[in-house]
């Protein structure tokens, strides 16, 4: 029996998260921290020896910043600098628009999620669809801007979710910044799925992957970004207490599972306990 979860987390789970910090038992959650294991494919049939898919990849680089000096092109084609989009909260997918596969699942899943984040749009939290493909334009950016934002409701307003396109060198520079390697195989690339989100001050502070996304982990993404806090550990012990319930489709507190880890904690530490006093008494009495 699950209780569900608030908009606090319960006692039990933050002192469990407490002793699993301090001795470093967190479990990790099932996401690698290279894209090896990740779907990087958008051409299934490819093997996955090759010399493209060893070079596309991603190398997760939380707790470093990405260059916001950096400058684009916005749907209209007037040049913008990340500085000037990066001012909140920041959610930046590495796309390109002509991709036919996972690259419109991912920015559909996203725009299918986004009513669901409790956070005001273009004033707490931004989202840049960028293209790493030089040969986009902006009327191409612009297209696809009015596809997703269309299949939204309630209305999502437009400057809290811009697509950009530029030239491949400011383009390399933020996803070498960011870890994110893709490799161009004829008309289409090969990349990983996976999208960062950002702090105001260019920090990356979490890694989303593949294309279905929860309002909560998105809320919980945006609020790290907001204290500029790296979300490792928080994400660690959010998967560790809680179940996500497919039929609910909400997250439910395993009660089952932390009730067992409490009691084994405390065992452990009360024949800690028994032992260190033991040694103590024999101590004196020698």
């Amino acid at each position: 029996m699950g209780r569900r979860c608030g908009t606090g987390w319960p006692d039990s789970c933050l002192v469990l998260a407490a002793l699993l910090i301090m001795l470093g038992g967190i479990p990790s959650l099932a996401m690698s921290h290279t894209a090896e294991d990740l779907p990087t494919n958008d051409h299934p049939g490819m093997a996955a020896g090759s010399a493209d898919a060893i070079t596309a990849g991603l190398t997760e680089r939380l707790g470093e910043k990405i260059p916001l000096d950096l400058t684009f092109r916005d749907e209209s084609g007037k040049p913008v600098r990340l500085a000037d989009l990066v001012t909140v909260p920041t959610i930046i997918l590495p796309v390109y628009y002509s991709c036919t596969n996972v690259c419109n699942f991912l920015q559909g899943g996203l725009a299918g999620a986004l009513p669901g984040v409790k956070r005001k749009p273009g004033e707490e939290y931004r989202v840049i669809s960028v293209s790493f493909d030089e040969t986009e334009t902006p009327a191409l950016a612009a297209k696809y801007k009015r596809m997703y934002l269309a299949s939204m409701n309630p209305p999502f307003p437009e400057d809290g979710w811009r697509f950009l396109t530029g030239d491949a060198q400011n383009i390399r520079r933020l996803t070498d910044a960011a870890g994110f390697r893709f490799a161009r195989k004829g008309r289409d690339f090969i990349h990983p799925v996976a999208s960062m989100v950002v702090a105001p001050d260019g920090t990356i502070v979490r890694y989303l992957y593949g294309t279905v996304f929860l309002p909560k982990d998105l809320t919980l993404a945006l609020m790290e970004a907001r204290e500029g806090k790296v979300g490792v550990t928080i994400r660690k012990v959010v998967g560790y207490c809680f179940t996500f319930d497919p039929e609910g489709k909400t997250y439910v507190f395993n009660l089952l599972r932390v009730s067992a880890t409490v009691v084994i904690l405390c065992t452990g530490g009360f024949l800690a306990f028994l032992l260190l006093t033991g040694r103590r008494r024999k101590d004196r009495k020698t």
